[in-house]
């Protein structure tokens, strides 16, 4: 089986599912929060573990992320900043998922997604905010070898599902907007894990 029979992606019907799943959690506002932001920019789930609500910015409707939060920091290819339109395709409403999220914080933490036991949710947290909201909606993520299991979906999965969305659901997008959103290092990586989206 090859790395591209292996990798799972979700359709958006199904990601409104798990939102609405993550909405009858114990953390409904957060945890629907990470798993739309998520699914809107391509974050990993470290980077967003690392984003600070500070580096949002509700009013231009833009995340900002510095090069220190970012895959392969530090090394001599250390990505730039990078500013994400929030909600591109104006169907996801991430800045009013944002908005009622902040608004129920009452804690100073930096952290845009803060533990109860530590200033910061964890990578795996996130991760794990992710699984549930998939088991709670029973989704069963699309591959090239069948369908998985709502245990195969993870905060992965989401950026996997951003590719699929904007090549096969958005209008004019190409591998090198995927490329852009994702944030990859060459167009080179983008081709060897999405062309295979494309219809032929």
């Amino acid at each position: 089986m090859t790395d591209h029979d292996d990798k799972h992606w979700l359709k958006p019907g199904q990601v409104d599912a798990m939102r609405e799943g993550a909405r009858e959690g114990r953390h409904p506002r957060r945890d629907d929060a990470i798993v739309t932001l998520l699914y809107d920019t391509g974050l990993r789930r470290e980077e967003l573990s690392l984003t600070d609500r500070a580096m949002v910015d509700l009013e231009d409707e833009l995340l900002r992320i510095p090069t220190s939060i970012q895959k392969d920091f530090p090394n001599d290819r250390s990505p730039p900043p990078a500013t994400f339109e929030l909600d591109r395709s104006d169907q996801l409403d991430v800045v009013a998922t944002l908005q009622a999220y902040l608004q129920q914080r009452d804690d100073d933490h930096a952290a845009l997604f803060p533990s109860q036991k530590s200033p910061r949710l964890s990578g795996k947290a996130i991760n794990d905010a992710v699984k549930r909201a998939a088991a709670a909606a029973d989704v069963r993520p699309y591959s090239f070898s069948g369908r998985g299991e709502p245990d195969d979906v993870t905060a992965h999965t989401l950026r996997h599902s951003v590719a699929w969305r904007m090549l096969r659901v958005e209008d004019d997008n190409t591998l090198y907007d995927v490329r852009n959103r994702l944030r990859h290092s060459s167009i080179l990586t983008t081709e060897r894990e999405y062309d295979h989206f494309e219809t032929i």
